[in-house]
C-alpha cells in the first residue's frame, strides 16, 4: 500500500458537483467535514467567520491573495478582546489556557485549504514552485491532495532551515534540522553540554539524538565512539544527514532505538521533552512529553546502561515545575527510585526573546526558568 492509499479524502461541492481528493495534514487532523470555496473576492471578516465555525475554504484565487487573507485572519485572532479575560488563578491554569488558545489560533488559521495537483503543484495564479518543500515532508506525490495553506507555509519555512542551516557556537558548525525533528535554537543546553567535563572519552550513548547535534558535539570534544539512537524516522535521517556532512560517520552511529542501545556507556546523555503534557500534533513531541514518559523512561533504565562510575546527563528545564505541571520533589523521587544518586548539577539561565517579553501569558514562568545538566550516577 502506498502512503497515497492511506490518506484520508476531503469531500466539497463546486460548480453543483460532488468533488474529491486526497487530504495531508501533518498534525494528524481530519478533512474537514465543511468545505466551502473561496476565492479573491472573499472579505476576511467572512472567512474568518466561516472558518472560526469550523467551515474551511478551499482556495480558488491567487496564491500572494490567499497569503494575505491567511495574515488578516491571523491579526483577527490575535486581537485582543475588549472586556479583559478573568486572570488566571494560577500558572498552571493559565498554561492550559495558554495551550487551548494556541491550538484554537491552529485549528482556524488550518481552514483556509489549497489544491495541489500531482508533483505538489499548486494549480493558482503566482504560486511559487513548491515542489521540493513538498517532497521533502511529503515524499513523492502522483495524486492531487488538498492541504492546509498554514501547513504550506511551515513546509517553505522548514525548507529555508533546512538548506541554510543553524549556526551552532559551542558546535563551530551549522546544523541542518528538517521539518518534524527539534531545531536546537535554544542553544543553552547545548552549552552545558559543551562545558561540563567528560567523565570518559571513550563511549557515549545519546538518548533521543534529534538532529545529532550533542552526539555530534561530543564527538568533536574527543569521545572515540558515540551511539545516537531515536525511534523517529525523520529525525534518524537527518542525524544521520547532519553527521555525515560533520564528516562525523566515523566517531558516532545513529541508530533506530526507544531510548537506549545494547550495552553500557561511561556516559549517558539525554536531553528529553520538558513539558509533561499532551502534545496537540506530532510535531510537537520533541517539546511535550505525556506523563514524563521519556524522561521516567531514561531514569528507570539509565542504572542498567551505565558502566561502574559512568556518569548520566539529564539536561532538562525546570519549566515545568514554575507551571505546576512537576515538582523538584517528584524529579528527585523519579532519580531516587530508580536507583540513581545527584553527583552535581550545572544550571543556565534561558536567553530566548520570550524569557524577556513580559506580554507573554506565561512570563513569569519563563523569567524564573532554569536549564540544568544532572550529573547522575548509580548508586
Amino acid at each position: 500500500m502506498s502512503v497515497t492509499d492511506s490518506l484520508p479524502t476531503i469531500h466539497w461541492t463546486e460548480d453543483g458537483a460532488e468533488r474529491s481528493a486526497m487530504w495531508r495534514s501533518e498534525a494528524g487532523l481530519p478533512p474537514p467535514k465543511r468545505v466551502v470555496i473561496a476565492d479573491d473576492q472573499t472579505p476576511a471578516d467572512t472567512a474568518f467567520r466561516l472558518a472560526s465555525e469550523g467551515t474551511a475554504l478551499l482556495w480558488r484565487g491567487d496564491f500572494q491573495n490567499a497569503r494575505q487573507l491567511l495574515q488578516a485572519m491571523a491579526r483577527r485572532v490575535d486581537r485582543k478582546p475588549k472586556k479583559a479575560p478573568k486572570p488566571a488563578a494560577s500558572l498552571t491554569e493559565a498554561f492550559h489556557k495558554h495551550r487551548l488558545a494556541q491550538s484554537q489560533r491552529a485549528r482556524t488559521l488550518g481552514m483556509l485549504l489549497l489544491p495541489f495537483e500531482a508533483g505538489h503543484v499548486v494549480p493558482l495564479r503566482r504560486a511559487p514552485d513548491v515542489h521540493e518543500a513538498c517532497e521533502q515532508v511529503y515524499g513523492q506525490s502522483d495524486t492531487p491532495y488538498v492541504a492546509s495553506m498554514r501547513e504550506l507555509l511551515g513546509l517553505i519555512g522548514a525548507f529555508e532551515w533546512r538548506k541554510k542551516g543553524i549556526e551552532i557556537p559551542a558546535l563551530g558548525e551549522r546544523i541542518h534540522p528538517w521539518y518534524g525533528v527539534f531545531s536546537p535554537v535554544r542553544g543553552e543546553y547545548i552549552d552545558l553540554v559543551a562545558k561540563e567535563p567528560l567523565p570518559s572519552g571513550t563511549l557515549a550513548f545519546d538518548i533521543g539524538t534529534g538532529t545529532g547535534v550533542l552526539a555530534a558535539l561530543l564527538a568533536q570534544r574527543g569521545v572515540k565512539r558515540v551511539v545516537g539512537t531515536d525511534q523517529d524516522a525523520r529525525a534518524l535521517g537527518n542525524a544521520r544527514a547532519n553527521i555525515e556532512r560533520l564528516g562525523l560517520t566515523g566517531d558516532v552511529e545513529i541508530i533506530e532505538a526507544d531510548l537506549f542501545p545494547e550495552g553500557r556507556a561511561p556516559l549517558v546523555v539525554c536531553n528529553p521533552p520538558w513539558v509533561p503534557a499532551r502534545p496537540s500534533s506530532p510535531i510537537e513531541h520533541a517539546v511535550f512529553d505525556p506523563d514524563s514518559r521519556m524522561l521516567r523512561g531514561f531514569l528507570n533504565g539509565l542504572a542498567a546502561h551505565l558502566t561502574p562510575d559512568g556518569q548520566g546527563w539529564l539536561i532538562l528545564s525546570d519549566f515545568a515545575e514554575h507551571l505546576g505541571l512537576r515538582t523538584r520533589d517528584e524529579l528527585l523521587g523519579w532519580i531516587d527510585a530508580a536507583g540513581l544518586k545527584v553527583l552535581g548539577r550545572s544550571d543556565i539561565r534561558p536567553r530566548h526573546p520570550k524569557a524577556a517579553d513580559a506580554d507573554d501569558p506565561l512570563f513569569a514562568a519563563r523569567k524564573a526558568e532554569m536549564t540544568s545538566l544532572w550529573r547522575l550516577a548509580a548508586k
